[in-house]
């Protein structure tokens, strides 16, 4: 399966989102997004594939949001995709792409909705110590 994490390695969502991928036994391409962003049209592909409207893949918390103006409701999608290219730490994390379909995982289990429902077959703990799989690998609700 080919798997894309935009990757914040500061952030622990992020994080977990990446192990629970490797947990899978999928190394996954990992693209530190604040280092390599997007384009334009590949972030909006990837927001649109996701379900998401582009207001909703913006990151307000620890950004400059506020400063920007960006929560004027005049502002168009193309305007707020400009930003968030501009500054992609407007970018909320973590993005996977997978065979399966788009996610912003948050939280990070959303990630087990795009990968393949048998590639788990131990348990998975976050590092915040959250159980994620049980011992058989099956889902925790």
């Amino acid at each position: 399966m080919n798997v894309t994490i935009y990757h914040n390695p500061a952030c622990g969502t992020s994080r977990n989102t990446l192990e629970i991928i490797r947990h899978a036994g999928i190394e996954p391409d990992v693209i530190e997004y604040l280092k390599t962003p997007p384009s334009k049209e590949e972030l909006a592909k990837m927001i649109a594939a996701s379900g998401l409207s582009v207001r909703e893949a913006i990151r307000e918390k620890g950004t400059p949001y506020e400063e920007l103006g960006l929560a004027d409701p005049a502002l168009s999608d193309d305007q707020l995709l400009d930003a968030m290219i501009a500054t992609p730490i407007l970018i909320n994390r973590p993005l996977v792409v997978t065979d399966l379909g788009t996610r912003l995982c948050r939280p990070s289990e959303l990630v087990l909705d795009i990968l393949a429902p048998d590639a788990f077959t131990s348990a998975f703990v976050k590092e915040d110590g959250e159980a994620v799989l049980d011992a058989e690998g099956k889902r925790i609700v």
